[in-house]
């Protein structure tokens, strides 16, 4: 039963919306780096019934030309698309563990539909929230606040 309660009061905090604080990668030899930069915007949404979304942008992007975005130039979408990063799907979460687990359907990167990476998840303060994972970059730290 503790599990249960654990894993209940952990689903229970993470439930809402957040804000982008800071989203740092760290390299192979600990150097750390910003991958969309050092004020990158961004929100990450949990759902009571199970559904989550992440979207994380470079701030201040530059608009295309035109208002249709079906009218894109094609270096428009090309310099574009490497400063969003977004996905959706469902989640779960270990209490006992301190992971969270986004099951995506969907998002900016193809290669991560159908997939199920596993976060760690860290209550820094009553509002602040950083969630941690190993990636081909190496060490991933994306802290969030409320709101």
């Amino acid at each position: 039963m503790a599990r249960m309660t654990t894993t209940h009061a952990a689903r229970a905090r993470l439930l809402g919306a957040w804000r982008l604080v800071s989203w740092k990668a760290f390299d192979a030899a600990g150097d750390a780096f910003h991958p969309l930069g050092a004020d990158a915007v961004g929100q990450l949404l949990y759902d009571d019934s199970g559904r989550m979304s992440a979207q994380l942008a470079r701030a201040n992007r530059p608009p295309f030309a035109d208002e249709d975005w079906l009218k894109a130039h094609p270096d428009e979408v090309v310099a574009a698309w490497p400063d969003y990063f977004g996905y959706f799907g469902t989640f779960t979460v270990d209490g006992d563990a301190g992971t969270v687990t986004h099951h995506i359907e969907s998002g900016s990167f193809p290669n991560l539909t159908g997939t199920d990476p596993v976060r760690t998840y860290h209550f820094d303060t009553a509002r602040d929230l950083t969630l941690a994972a190993d990636s081909v970059w190496g060490a991933v730290r994306i802290v969030w606040t409320r709101g």
